[in-house]
């Protein structure tokens, strides 16, 4: 019998998407190409939503300690002490680790990750989708309704789809490298060097330092395989006047300012997350935070569709909100490189966007799209201010017996929630009695600023405010069947 979905990929993307799906009820299995967990960690941090969205599914704890992560556009600061919400992001967790703790709760939720299988052929009908990949026993083919390629910046599945992958092509070589032993002065946010170099050193965990160099004029390396970290520890003497050479290296990696962004997140059954629908350097804590969040907005929906609880036309709306998302991504990637890594040339934009950034709007704005909190997308028509935005995890709720939760703590199942006040019509808890994957909870808001306050409010799987009452035009039965019911 054909599964659901297969995924293609355990990274932290893929391992997410999956445990979303198996939330929903599909049956799904990963593929991995690699035999064994590798313990390189491209991603050391990730920002703010992202670890709401971990919050959300009572997965940030299990990362055990982590450091708040200051905010920059381009290695220009950004304050966000000065703002009301909590931009900070998390930092010196090595993305091993968070494999390592999402690879667990998959297990929990019984996701089989076959590793050692490498998709090497696909075709997709009307019906589903055949993979083709090898393993250790040879050849195999498995047939499923749905493919999700998440599989990194050098996706199988994006190339098998016939997907385009439009973006710049990277012109400046980066070095990285995790390294013990040593004890250089900490550059958290990197530290532009004269000419256009930058090198950056960070905590990533317990006596590992996560070390970056951009020296100027160095154009990618043709062969990845042969950097070393002879290289790396050159580079940094030449830039800072720094030893490094008697550090031992952990892990040794390069990468370019390429920017590119899929032309489309859908072909028929296959689906592309992560790398695999977006790549940029990894300078501002993103990409991995970015495929998180594609992670949770399509598992829940893809899930909803197997079942049968949904109609196919929900599986659209993956690419229009998920796609301007990876498209501002690129964009501002390739800004921030620019104003980064321009020269003195640059500075006087530099000054320039310092003075706009020192401005609480703006720095609220900048902060936003780094952090992800600003992010919006097109649920409804309202003037609610949350209408289209996530509901902050951490708003706090007293339930009828005297509890208190938060609204992360009701979405730990990965259902909807329908949120109503003790004074609320009851025809709204009535009408969303018909529709599965969906919570309805009676509560007093215990936290919530004046302009927020809603007797009901329509929170998705993946936390975003659906419908509002008041501030929608929209009834509540539209948005249900429009969420939960496919109609």
């Amino acid at each position: 019998m054909a599964r659901d979905v297969i995924v293609v990929g355990a990274g932290p993307v893929g391992l997410m998407t999956a445990g979303e799906l198996r939330l929903g009820g599909a049956d799904v299995v990963v593929y991995e190409r690699l035999p064994q967990p590798t313990r390189q960690s491209r991603g050391a941090s990730f920002t703010r939503r992202t670890a709401e969205c971990f919050e959300q599914r009572g997965l940030l704890e299990r990362l055990g300690p982590t450091e708040p992560a200051d905010s920059h556009f381009g290695g220009v600061p950004i304050d966000l002490g000065m703002l009301e919400e909590d931009h900070y992001g998390h930092r010196g967790v090595s993305q091993f680790r968070t494999e390592r703790m999402l690879e667990q709760w998959v297990g929990e939720l019984g996701v089989p990750v076959l590793r050692g299988r490498e998709v090497t052929a696909l075709r997709q009908d009307g019906e589903g989708v055949v993979v083709r990949a090898d393993g250790a026993g040879g050849p195999c083919e498995e047939r499923a309704a749905y493919l999700v390629g998440c599989d990194g910046g050098r996706s199988t599945v994006r190339r098998l789809a016939k997907i385009a992958f439009p973006g710049t092509e990277g012109r400046r070589g980066f070095l990285t490298a995790d390294v013990t032993g040593i004890a250089t002065r900490k550059r958290r946010i990197g530290e532009n060097l004269p000419g256009g170099s930058m090198v950056m050193a960070m905590d990533l965990e317990e006596g590992v330092t996560r070390v970056v160099v951009h020296e100027a004029g160095t154009p990618p390396p043709r062969d990845r395989d042969a950097v070393a970290f002879l290289d790396l520890a050159d580079a940094w003497q030449r830039l800072t006047g720094e030893s490094l050479h008697h550090g031992r290296c952990r892990w040794i990696s390069c990468f370019t300012d390429a920017s590119r962004a899929a032309a489309a997140y859908r072909s028929g059954r296959v689906f592309l997350a992560g790398d695999a629908a977006h790549v940029q350097p990894p300078a501002m804590a993103q990409g991995l935070s970015v495929g998180v969040q594609d992670a949770v907005n399509l598992g829940w929906k893809l899930a909803a569709v197997t079942a049968g609880r949904a109609g196919e036309e929900l599986l659209d709306t993956y690419h229009a909100e998920r796609h301007p998302v990876g498209a501002q991504l690129a964009r501002n990637a390739r800004a921030a490189i620019e104003l980064r890594l321009s020269g003195e040339d640059m500075d006087p934009v530099r000054e320039v966007v310092g003075e706009l950034l020192s401005h609480p709007d703006a720095a609220a704005y900048a902060a936003g799209m780094l952090s992800n909190l600003g992010v919006r997308y097109d649920l409804a028509k309202g003037d609610h201010p949350l209408l289209g935005r996530r509901m902050p995890p951490a708003r706090a709720l007293t339930l009828a017996d005297g509890t208190r939760t938060t609204v992360a703590r009701l979405l730990h199942t990965g259902h909807g929630l329908l949120l109503t006040t003790p004074g609320a019509d009851p025809r709204l808890t009535a009408a969303a009695r018909e529709f599965t994957g969906l919570d309805t909870v009676t509560a007093t808001w215990t936290t919530t600023p004046a302009d927020e306050a809603a007797d009901a409010v329509l929170v998705r799987p993946d936390g975003y405010v659906a419908w509002t009452a008041p501030g929608t035009a929209d009834t509540l039965t539209d948005a249900l069947a429009r969420w939960f019911g496919g109609r």
